[in-house]
């Protein structure tokens, strides 16, 4: 069973009355919701925690890394990023959703500003499927259409993607790379776009699906950390004496 930990900043819905009337429990226990109902083992953790409850404990238990964050990327300590970092390389999936592309954690892997276009104004978004033999679109049709959404514009300064799985078109005219893969050392990371706090993305089926094929996805291979550092001879090496 894949051992999920669903992280979110957790402030946008206890400080806005609007984005706490769309997601009441907060949008970690959404998401955490309808990940345990495909019998994941799921837990939550968000930034006012203890070591923003992601501990050495909690992540060396977590095989797939779910990330929310919007306002507080700042707030987050390096010394965590850190640690994320490295249980990233050593095989923890991580999934990246829409605003956590500013986080310390999705700029560290990719190595860039991550930055992009944007603009609020609830347009019509509709996320075409552009790999549709990947596991990560599995159960989707052509297309995810969705009613309203915060617009995402290229150019989207990241490192290009290993493999592309979904393009938005928004009804102001742009688009937009809103599913990305990547591999950093033992660890895979998808990048999804939609899910601005003030739209119930995260209610809509599909979005569901693919953050669940995400997270199956993500899963790490069972397969040891490499050693790296001086190494022992493999075969008995012929020295020449050097006189």
């Amino acid at each position: 069973m894949v051992k999920v930990t669903v992280w979110n900043e957790y402030r946008h819905e206890r400080n806005d009355s609007k984005i706490a009337a769309v997601y009441p429990e907060g949008i970690h226990n959404q998401i955490a919701g309808f990940l345990k109902k495909e019998g994941m083992d799921v837990a939550t953790a968000t930034l006012d925690e203890p070591e923003h409850g992601l501990t050495e404990e909690v992540l060396n238990n977590t095989d797939v890394l779910v990330w929310w964050g919007h306002i507080a990327h700042k707030e987050v300590s390096d010394e965590i990023v850190n640690r994320v970092h490295r249980r990233v390389l050593q095989g923890m999936g991580l999934v990246v959703l829409h605003s956590g592309h500013m986080s310390k954690i999705f700029m560290k892997l990719m190595g860039t500003s991550c930055d992009l276009k944007w603009r609020d104004v609830g347009e019509k978004e509709r996320l075409w499927v552009m790999n549709p033999s990947h596991p990560i679109a599995e159960g989707i049709g052509e297309y995810i259409e969705l009613e309203q959404e915060e617009m995402y514009g290229t150019h989207f300064d990241v490192p290009a993607p290993e493999e592309l799985i979904f393009v938005g078109w928004f009804e102001g005219g742009n688009v937009f790379p809103s599913g990305c893969t990547y591999r950093r050392g033992n660890g895979k990371i998808f990048y999804f776009q939609p899910g601005h706090e003030a739209y119930p993305t995260y209610y809509h089926p599909e979005i569901q699906r693919v953050i669940v094929n995400g997270v199956q996805w993500a899963e790490p291979t069972k397969r040891a950390y490499p050693v790296y550092g001086n190494s022992k001879e493999l075969e008995t090496i012929k020295r020449e004496v050097l006189l």
